[in-house]
């Protein structure tokens, strides 16, 4: 893997995600808001034996997204791989408790900003003809979470995204495919637990075959093998890494 680019590459998964291609030696592009985690994550890419280049970046923005794709392209070329990490997890209230502007928040940093990277960065990878893109869902995409409107309805579109951006980009030799963790051991799971009271941690433990969370090093690996030749005739695909609470 040559070039990989990293959405919400600050912190949890997009970091996890990015350390693990650096110690196959690739060369990561970052973007995330917070200029200062960004710089923090590509000092440990270096280390890891990868090389960076980091881009803050609001990636739903739709400036912001083209001049990441334009800068990171023209620095080292189309990329081999695409993983859109980037989201929030959004108010945990009831539907008709929710702000509008709390709605607009959550669906624009999960479903619009992975629409706005994929367009910016696609060009480049469907006229060289091969490349991966790998989108992070979530469970909550198709289980129900009590409060979560806003972040269910953002995860349940990227299932359609990807389906059917597989097929547009598929005769150009590009996969498209979508890896939906469980519950991740991290700071955002934490706020999540809290928000949903004193049963929450054993409720989503219980709902686990394996009594475990992820971590993000579990996820990292399923979007490793997701980018990698091995998985050469997979696209259109869900990959749910959650300990079987999903299975489905």
């Amino acid at each position: 893997m040559s070039h990989v680019v990293v959405t919400g590459a600050g912190q949890g998964l997009g970091r996890a995600i990015a350390l693990a291609f650096a110690g196959e030696g690739a060369r990561v592009t970052l973007a995330a808001r917070t200029p200062e985690r960004l710089e923090a994550v590509a000092a440990e890419v270096r280390a890891a034996g990868g090389e960076a280049l980091a881009l803050p970046t609001d990636v739903g923005d739709v400036e912001a997204v083209e001049r990441l794709a334009t800068t990171a392209v023209e620095r080292w070329g189309a990329p081999d791989a695409v993983v859109t990490a980037a989201g929030v997890a959004g108010p945990t209230v009831p539907l008709w408790e929710l702000a509008p502007e709390d709605w607009d928040a959550t669906v624009r940093a999960n479903l619009t900003g992975v629409f706005l990277t994929c367009r910016a960065f696609l060009p480049s990878m469907t006229a060289r003809g091969s490349g991966s893109v790998v989108v992070i869902g979530s469970m909550t995409g198709k289980r129900p979470l009590p409060g979560r409107t806003p972040y269910a309805a953002s995860k349940t579109g990227l299932i359609g995204l990807v389906r059917t951006l597989a097929w547009d980009a598929g005769g150009s030799g590009v996969r498209v495919n979508l890896v939906s963790p469980g519950p991740v051991d991290g700071e955002r799971l934490e706020r999540v637990l809290r928000a949903q009271g004193p049963e929450g941690r054993e409720r989503f433990l219980s709902a686990s075959p394996l009594r475990r969370f992820a971590t993000p090093e579990d996820v990292a690996n399923a979007v490793r093998f997701l980018c990698s030749d091995a998985a050469a005739a997979i696209t259109g695909e869900d990959l749910n890494v959650s300990a079987g609470s999903v299975m489905y």
